[in-house]
């Protein structure tokens, strides 16, 4: 477990990540992070994106659906 310290900078509050951290999400400057709601109850920081594997189940059914259509435009 991994001690952060919510702290105020400028006019807002921030946590900071020790660099181990970012790295091992493979994080850098100015990328997002999402704050996720756990099964649990509880909340889970990820860098990935929950809606991102949405949207891909609704192209890979569109690209199956079109599958033929794709690939003569692909040509």
């Amino acid at each position: 477990m991994i001690d952060l310290t919510v702290r105020k900078i400028g006019n807002s509050l921030s946590v900071l990540l020790p660099k181990d951290v970012l790295t091992r999400l493979k994080l850098h400057e100015g990328e997002k992070l999402f704050l996720v709601d756990a099964p649990d109850g509880s909340y889970r920081i990820s860098a990935y994106d929950p809606e991102f594997e949405k949207d891909m189940k609704i192209a890979k059914k569109g690209m199956a659906k079109y599958r033929n259509t794709l690939r003569v435009l692909a040509k």
